[in-house]
């Protein structure tokens, strides 16, 4: 049996490192699913999300002249959840209600969004301005400008 890329299998992890996850695809072919891969949220440690002996579905990415096997789990999550949102909507648009719903634009909410994140905009700003203050002062000092060493 071959794979094919795009194709979704369930594989066995067999071992763990530090940049990702060797899954056991059966048919002795093992596949290499990155850190990056895992999942659509940041990983910062593997072992967080996976353990030796999970059974994982998997997404093959790339499959290489040497015979290496890439394999996303990410991506194989987000085609199952775009299918079954999918067939959502068309039992919607079979019923007679729209697929999916336009969102208002120019409410009020958006107006008081806006309004906090000014506030937030002009003190980071004065924050950046002290800041800069700040280095100027000290690196004015060392290259003999104002406030250099006097002899």
């Amino acid at each position: 049996m071959g794979l094919a890329v795009g194709e979704i299998v369930t594989g066995k992890v067999t071992g763990i490192t530090g940049f990702g996850a060797f899954v056991d695809l059966g048919n002795r072919q093992t596949g290499l699913v990155h850190i990056s891969e895992v999942s659509s949220e940041y990983v910062k440690d593997i072992h967080d999300v996976l353990a030796v002996g999970d059974e994982v579905a998997v997404k093959v990415t790339k499959i290489g002249s040497d015979g290496k096997i890439a394999l996303s789990i990410r991506k194989a999550n987000s085609q199952d959840s775009a299918r079954k949102s999918g067939q959502a909507d068309s039992k919607r648009h079979s019923m007679g209600q729209p697929a999916t719903t336009p969102k208002p634009r120019g409410t009020r909410a958006n107006h008081q969004t806006t309004g906090e994140f000014d506030d937030l905009l002009s003190n980071f700003l004065k924050e950046s301005e002290h800041r800069l203050s700040d280095i100027k002062k000290n690196t004015e000092g060392k290259r003999g400008g104002r406030g250099g060493r006097r002899k």
